[in-house]
């Protein structure tokens, strides 16, 4: 059989309970949920670090964020996997956010059309992405902070806008439009690998105003209600992480420690929004692919770098181990090569990398320290991963802690924080939306320690195996 081609179709920012056929019936997914029921879904995919740049490295070099040395966003990272599908014959495409440092760094790629965070605002503003050369043709100004601050509402809105220019220009429409353009024009290679950066949903959340009329008549949105009782229960950095929020707008997010119940309806809304209006992109993709020819031998990936608190337990964003943030939605899907089954055992975001390479025939790089989910994909015995870890070290918006690690099994988490008192400690079974911190309680004295020597283990092992697997490659 011939090598299939590949698509990795990557949203930024997107919460696993974002897709109606994963049991979320405030949903419009219809593009998605056919692709759940249709391919390979993994129910407990957990990421390695809860930030964009930190997540993308480890997936893309198959090594821990510890072991890499990337634990923040803004951190320096250009090598990847993808130069390993390139020796292996593939022709390879990146369309939209890798999210790189520096942005347009070749990353293993023949080519790339690099679109970027929507609002970068100053970070970088020497760099103008295809998205910038765009608007500069039509001679608009991209929204950003510096427009949306003079709006009078703008500290009420917590990052929730409409996009008002032309729709073409959407950040994820133009990156999909951008991707079936080079389908479309450009001669079919043997092998492809095209990876497409959906910048959305990351804020400001901003889709246009015919997908947000949907949510806002919808009665049956989630939207989070955090007690005194919980917010008071937080540990130190997430209170001070709240602080923080109200005074730096990241991303034209102006948090607000006591939202209204509207308000965080409204925001609701136009996230939810923004994912609808990925999924009619990924709708028209689909369609693209079987027009030009490449769904006869076509492997098509989704997947997100993390997940939102989207106002739950008072916060903003992600920097925070919550289930919201830390568990993403995977799913494989071919027309030829995979029936639908859904995957309950635990893996981790980095996975995905030696798993394509196999798909592709290709090597693994080295060191990996990622496991291949090839197994499961083909509904071979699979028990997945024990235990699941996640860390972050101190980043523009983690002004309260250096380094923080989450342990998870199928049933505890804990989250551990570098040189401070406290921590977090949820039982998932009997707290599945984590609103009751068991950290400091004597009666789960047991499970902290039990969760902590998994992750000395964890580290101490990693460890070791980068120092073999690094004299190996020598």
């Amino acid at each position: 059989m011939t090598k299939p081609h590949i698509i990795l179709v990557m949203t930024d920012q997107q919460r696993f309970d974002t897709i109606a056929a994963t049991g979320h019936p405030y949903m419009k997914t219809p593009n998605l949920d056919r692709l759940v029921r249709e391919g390979v879904y993994f129910d407990n995919c957990f990421i390695n670090a809860p930030s964009c740049v930190p997540s993308r490295a480890a997936l893309f070099s198959g090594l821990y964020p510890h072991a890499s040395g990337v634990l923040k966003n803004g951190q320096r990272w250009q090598k990847t996997w993808v130069s390993n599908l390139a020796d292996a014959g593939y022709h390879c495409v990146n369309v939209g956010k890798m999210h790189t440092i520096p942005y347009d760094a070749k990353a293993g790629f023949h080519e790339r059309f690099v679109v970027e965070n929507k609002d970068r605002f100053f970070e970088g503003r020497w760099f103008a992405d295809e998205l910038d050369k765009a608007f500069a043709a039509h001679k608009l100004t991209k929204p950003s902070r510096a427009g949306y601050r003079s709006l009078p509402d703008y500290g009420d809105r917590m990052g929730a806008f409409t996009w008002e220019m032309p729709k073409s220009l959407h950040p994820d429409i133009f990156v999909a439009e951008t991707a079936m353009w080079w389908l479309e024009t450009r001669p079919r290679p043997e092998a492809l690998f095209m990876q497409i950066g959906l910048p959305g949903p990351h804020p400001p959340y901003d889709p246009l105003p015919e997908y947000l009329e949907h949510y806002l008549a919808r009665n049956d949105l989630p939207v989070p209600q955090p007690t005194e009782a919980e917010i008071e229960g937080l540990p130190a950095y997430l209170k001070e992480k709240r602080r923080h929020d109200t005074e730096v707008d990241h991303d034209a997010v102006s948090w607000k420690l006591q939202p209204t119940h509207e308000e965080m309806r409204r925001l609701r809304a136009h996230y939810y929004a923004n994912v609808t209006m990925i999924d009619e992109q990924i709708g028209r993709l689909l369609q693209t692919l079987e027009d030009k020819g490449y769904l006869d031998n076509c492997i098509v990936v989704f997947m997100s770098d993390h997940g939102d608190n989207l106002g739950e337990h008072g916060l903003s964003q992600k920097w925070s181990m919550y289930e919201p943030v830390t568990r993403i939605p995977l799913l494989f899907w071919s027309p030829v090569l995979f029936s639908g089954r859904r995957i309950r055992e635990k893996c981790q975001l980095f996975d995905l990398g030696p798993t394509i390479l196999d798909l592709a025939g290709a090597e693994h790089p080295k060191p990996c320290q990622a496991r291949s989910l090839l197994p499961a994909l083909k509904g071979e015995s699979w028990s997945g991963r024990d235990f699941v870890f996640s860390e972050q070290a101190g980043d523009v918006a983690m002004t309260g802690a250096r380094l923080i690690t989450m342990v998870r099994d199928d049933r505890w988490k804990a989250t551990f924080i570098h040189g401070a008192e406290d921590g977090q400690l949820f039982d998932l079974k009997t707290d599945p939306l984590e609103q009751s911190n068991l950290w400091g309680m004597q009666e789960f004295a047991g499970e902290i320690s039990r969760l902590k020597d998994a992750f000395i283990e964890w580290r101490q092992n990693s460890l070791l195996e980068t120092m073999d697997l690094n004299a190996a490659a020598r």
